[in-house]
């Protein structure tokens, strides 16, 4: 086969972690929904395909970033409809965020302790209201305080641009908290950067946080057979050996801190870590073996699949299998989060 030839068939996901849930059109949406759904997820999941964005857009970096903006203002007002939240927009150590607390208040046995929410959105998009989307439930469901990060995006800013101010709302937190005392959490892109920002926060000498959380995506390129059992990934093309993202572009595999679930040592130095996702979701080959690794090398780890549904699944908060998924995130974070004093 000519380089011409294999280039063409290089399989190319660059825009895979912008998908919203549902988006994925593939070989899983020809299957039979899944028998263990809930009445209500199978009404979410045609919702979830009448919003699929149209090809159009693909490429048009102002078109992508208005129609993701209407997708998480339709997405927040239904987490308004569920949860009782107030939030506050705010700088810390020079990087904007958003503050969110439950209406009911920081539970006593949350006083001291705080996550900190990377939003998704394919490195591209997804401040605002999507990180609101991401922090909310979680805020509401374990009634602790949530600081999500407005860090900055590709294409204007490459990695490891949001690990630098991720890592920088984490040193100012710091101040006011123990490092067990804090957790760190995000979705797609923003479960990537999560698994990155604790590797550069051990790279800048800080202690490592209590625990993380790294949901449909995570700190390893893509793998296994999910991609392609997704449809996001065409039958004979091969998987590249990096992320497929301007964010990403030029950062070798050899990178540890840009993919540190693919190093050993940085593997061992991973705090206790959540991994999440639909069952259907492109992703889940790389999770599931993040898991494994993490595992092996002796490091508290739990992986919960949610058997037919699709990437980011739990930012459509009306079935009861997001619920559920809210409530895994709090009770992990309750189990390994330290509460003492700083």
């Amino acid at each position: 086969m000519s380089l011409g030839r294999r280039g063409k068939r290089l399989f190319v996901i660059g825009m895979l972690l912008a998908a919203p849930a549902g988006a994925q059109v593939s070989n899983s949406s020809s299957l039979p929904p899944s028998n263990q759904l809930s009445a209500a997820a199978l009404v979410v999941l045609d919702r979830m395909r009448a919003a699929t964005a149209p090809d159009a857009i693909k490429g048009d970096i102002t078109r992508q970033r208005a129609f993701y903006q209407k997708y998480n203002d339709d997405r927040l007002a239904e987490m308004r409809r569920h949860f009782a939240t107030r939030e506050r927009r705010e700088t810390i150590n020079g990087v904007t965020v958003d503050t969110v607390e439950p209406v009911a208040g920081v539970s006593r046995a949350n006083a001291r302790r705080v996550l900190i929410n990377v939003h998704g959105g394919a490195f591209m998009w997804g401040s605002g209201s999507g990180a609101l989307v991401e922090a909310i439930p979680v805020a509401a469901t374990m009634r602790i305080r949530v600081v999500t990060v407005d860090y900055r995006l590709a294409p204007e800013h490459r990695y490891p641009a949001a690990s630098e101010d991720v890592a920088a709302v984490y040193r100012a937190l710091l101040k006011r908290y123990a490092a067990a005392n804090i957790g760190i959490y995000g979705c797609s892109a923003g479960g990537v950067i999560t698994a990155q920002t604790t590797a550069w926060i051990r790279r800048e000498g800080l202690p490592r946080p209590g625990a993380i959380g790294t949901f449909c995506g995570t700190g390893a390129p893509y793998s296994g057979d999910s991609p392609y059992l997704a449809g996001t990934a065409p039958p004979g093309s091969r998987l590249p050996d990096t992320v497929p993202s301007l964010y990403m572009s030029g950062v070798p595999a050899s990178d540890a801190a840009a993919y540190p679930l693919s190093n050993d040592a940085e593997i061992r130095a991973m705090p206790p870590t959540l991994v999440l996702a639909g069952g259907r979701d492109f992703a889940v080959s790389a999770l599931t073996l993040a898991h494994r690794r993490l595992a092996a090398a002796g490091v508290p780890s739990e992986l919960y699949l949610f058997d037919g549904l699709p990437h980011a699944f739990f930012v459509w908060s009306d079935m009861p299998e997001s619920n559920e998924a809210y409530r895994l995130i709090a009770r992990f974070f309750e189990r390994y989060l330290g509460n003492g004093a700083r």
